[in-house]
């Protein structure tokens, strides 16, 4: 049986090393918002000609066009290209895209889309207070499924944990996305809020699957002489199988459409890929971990 309870602060001190690169990559660099939240364009478009290339296709919206810090990325998939603009009218479509005919010869507009500042700012509040409801919703649910459980640590602190635990599986990723912004242009968009939600509800569902052990473990030997934490990381090593298999599955289908889906898509994978990892070790190294700790400070006082 593995000691993970025993090797605690080795895991949280790795975690901890993560969340300060996180925390200072969002604190310093911030986050390259992307049209869904500020306002602008996103223009798919194919051309006849297949030996144009992205600088050629920015060097057209910059110099011919005069458009401020156009971002060009290429999807293989389809031999397109997808521009970012600032909000175009459609006229302004029109006149670029009558323009890009005349440059680079027959043009196919595969998707055009333009969203203006005030439609981004709602997008913007929503998916901030989409993301506080899901986590005070989460919280509020473990306090309730485990309230039978008040002894030998409150019920309530159950819910606090995994707070704990979400807080540290979507912060990394945050963190990754902060660096990506800087370094590599990289923009959020809605899709990255949506890969949080989702990496929010697998890294729950995975911590409820250990602590739902430590229930029944805590119920049917109550009394005994077992301490928390043997119990704990009794219970972790229950359930340790299951959380990696059931991780690795996901893994290898994110890892499939990463390397293999369309560039539209990668970050949106990259992100639900980084926070699965993430949220299967902290539901093992962390959650649990948290738990004996939080337990332990309470005796002592």
């Amino acid at each position: 049986m593995l000691n993970i309870i025993g090797k605690k602060y080795i895991f949280l001190s790795v975690s901890g090393v993560l969340m300060l690169a996180a925390l200072i990559g969002v604190a310093v660099f911030g986050f390259k918002l992307a049209i869904d939240f500020t306002g602008g364009t996103s223009w798919q478009v194919k051309f006849e000609n297949q030996e144009i290339n992205e600088g050629e296709i920015r060097d057209f919206f910059s110099s011919d066009l005069k458009v401020e810090s156009p971002m060009v990325l290429e999807e293989t998939s389809s031999n397109s290209f997808i521009v970012r603009l600032p909000h175009l009218s459609e006229n302004q479509h029109q006149e670029y895209l009558t323009a890009m005919t005349g440059k680079f010869g027959k043009v196919e507009e595969m998707r055009f889309g333009s969203i203006g500042p005030t439609i981004g700012k709602q997008l913007r509040d929503r998916a901030i207070i989409a993301t506080i409801l899901v986590l005070l919703g989460i919280s509020l649910y473990m306090a309730v499924s485990f309230r039978k459980v008040s002894f030998p640590i409150r019920s309530w602190k159950y819910g606090v944990v995994t707070l704990i635990s979400l807080f540290h599986d979507v912060l990394i990723p945050a963190g990754l996305l902060a660096y990506l912004g800087y370094f590599r242009g990289i923009e959020m968009d809605a899709n990255f809020v949506v890969a949080l939600l989702v990496i929010a509800g697998f890294s729950v569902h995975d911590t409820i699957v250990v602590f739902d052990r430590i229930r029944e473990n805590l119920l049917f030997r109550r009394g005994g002489n077992k301490s928390f934490a043997e119990t704990v990381n009794e219970s972790i090593n229950q359930t340790l199988a299951r959380s990696i298999n059931t991780s690795l599955t996901l893994v290898l289908v994110l890892l499939a459409m990463f390397f293999f889906g369309p560039v539209s898509l990668k970050l949106f994978v990259l992100v639900i890929l980084v926070g699965t990892v993430v949220g299967t070790y902290s539901s093992i190294f962390i959650a649990s971990p948290v738990l004996t700790i939080w337990h332990g400070s309470g005796k002592n006082r």
